[in-house]
């Protein structure tokens, strides 16, 4: 060896933020950085929470009611909805009102869910590029945001429970299983769909068609019991089952067993799904938004 040549030092073990940029890791690494990602997201449930609710503010910025126009405009819907199909549907406006208003107002939940779990990592390109956080922080800032929109609906629930004098009973406890399915089926989908739709920038308006398509499938308007024998095919439809675990419970209904199962099977393969998904593809998208 010449004496000139000078002698190459060891590599030196990169920085871990550099780390985690590697596209080419492990799956083993690939998954514990990904656990760390939603470890520290969470540990940041504070900053999730003020974006979220920063986000209300500005959305609704020199308004007068702010959200509760939406407030209001699901209350009239469901005013003007009762009246219309308590009477093509034979029902009394005693038992048809209250189904309807929490039915709509966990559809119009669940709806808004999935359409900005597949934008919330494009609308925050600009902090994305700039500032290093954990994704899953953008993931919880779509869930608060909605939650707090959640929230202010319920408004029109406890109107119409008030009304007719109809109010759950301990059977109404069930619920919370179900909320808290829909806490993490709402952290899945936006890790899952969040990523896929930074990629592929058609699929938004495909899973919004979805969406509309799921409403007249999904027993929102109409009850399971209506159409026969065939509400048994109801759990090959995932909406069905996450909305009955919530609103069968406050309607003072025990959810069937098949409803209890099909909504943990399709809530852990929507978990399992974006977990797998979001740990490969993690290191790329900073380079999609």
């Amino acid at each position: 060896m010449d004496v000139l040549t000078p002698i190459a030092p060891a590599p030196a073990r990169l920085p871990a933020h550099v780390m985690e940029l590697v596209p080419n890791l492990s799956a083993g690494a690939r998954r514990a950085i990904a656990r760390k990602d939603l470890h520290d997201g969470l540990a940041m449930s504070r900053l999730a929470f003020t974006l979220g609710w920063l986000d209300i503010k500005l959305r609704y910025r020199g308004s007068v009611l702010g959200p509760f126009w939406l407030t209001l405009s699901t209350g009239i819907m469901v005013l003007s909805m009762g009246v219309l199909y308590s009477q093509l549907f034979h029902m009394e406006l005693h038992d048809y009102m209250p189904y309807l208003a929490l039915s709509l107002v966990l559809w119009n939940a669940l709806s808004a869910i999935v359409t900005d779990a597949c934008l919330c990592f494009t609308n925050a390109e600009g902090t994305i590029r700039s500032i290093r956080l954990p994704f899953t922080v953008y993931a919880s800032r779509a869930v608060v945001r909605n939650v707090l929109v959640l929230a202010h609906n319920i408004i029109v629930i406890v109107c119409v429970f008030a009304w007719y004098n109809v109010w759950p009973g301990l059977a109404g406890l069930g619920s919370i299983v179900g909320v808290v399915l829909w806490l993490a089926d709402a952290m899945a989908a936006c890790l899952l769909l969040g990523a896929v739709c930074a990629r592929f920038r058609d699929i938004p308006p495909i899973v919004g068609s979805i969406v509309q398509i799921a409403f007249f499938l999904t027993p929102i308007i109409w009850r399971p019991e209506l159409i026969g024998t065939g509400a048994r095919w109801l759990v090959l439809n995932p909406f069905y089952p996450l909305l009955a675990l919530v609103r069968d419970p406050l309607l003072n209904q025990v959810p069937p067993t098949g409803v209890w199962v099909a909504g943990f099977v399709w809530s852990g393969l929507l978990c399992v799904t974006a977990a797998l998904l979001f740990a490969r593809v993690r290191a790329r998208l900073a380079f999609w938004v």
